[in-house]
């Protein structure tokens, strides 16, 4: 799975020339030239970095982080500008930013730095029973590094068995997380299909069903 990142930068040769540098080491980048443009593509899909020039057209990037981090989007993000007096880092950090790199950088040294961030991010993000991993930033589970295709209910369920992990979880809990009390999807029949279909996502793990109580996950 790919890690994607959100560039934005007006620089157009700029952009191109580091665009070209993250492609070559395998991250796929999104570039967009302001901030009205980066906002909207963070409304169309799930980043894993930001890294954001300051001033750009619509949005600064600071402006933009901030509104991000208001609305809890967590996902790590490094300004890249060439600004280095001291109100502009703190107004920076203050808008919720990871780390600055400064113009003119050495591509090593940036690219050290990406991978360093992101490293710390995925260990703080991921919730590990076993091989099974919770990424909280993505509502997505992965099963040694390899992300499951799960429908809201399973990935919910197996959540819920991953928090519990080797005790038991009674069927009325699951109720409570999986079915709200005016939705009239809920029963036991409806809980064996997402188990039965989580044993064939993970034929290696092992999901007992404890007779008249509920389940439980064994990693």
């Amino acid at each position: 799975m790919s890690i994607k990142i959100l560039f934005l930068e007006d620089d157009a040769l700029f952009a191109e020339t580091i665009v070209d540098l993250l492609e070559d080491e395998g991250y796929e980048v999104c570039h967009s030239p302001n901030g009205q443009d980066a906002l909207d593509a963070t409304y169309k899909e799930k980043f894993d970095l930001y890294l954001l020039d300051i001033n750009v057209p619509l949005i600064d990037g600071v402006s933009l982080l901030g509104d991000l981090r208001k609305a809890d989007d967590e996902t790590p993000a490094v300004f890249l500008t060439s600004h280095s007096d001291k109100e502009m880092l703190q107004r920076g950090f203050l808008s919720g930013a990871d780390d600055f790199i400064t113009k003119p950088f050495d591509t090593t040294e940036f690219l050290l730095r990406l991978a360093a961030l992101l490293r710390r991010t995925k260990r703080k993000q991921a919730e590990c029973v076993g091989l099974l991993c919770h990424d909280k930033l993505h509502q997505s589970i992965l099963y040694d590094g390899v992300a499951l295709e799960l429908s809201k209910k399973e990935y919910e369920l197996l959540v819920l068995l991953m928090d519990h992990a080797n005790t038991p979880v009674p069927k009325e809990l699951i109720y409570d997380e999986l079915w709200s009390s005016a939705d009239k999807g809920g029963s036991d029949g409806a809980i064996r299909v997402y188990i039965n279909r989580l044993k064939q996502l993970l034929p290696a793990v092992k999901f007992e069903n404890i007779r008249g109580f509920g389940y439980k996950l064994v990693p």
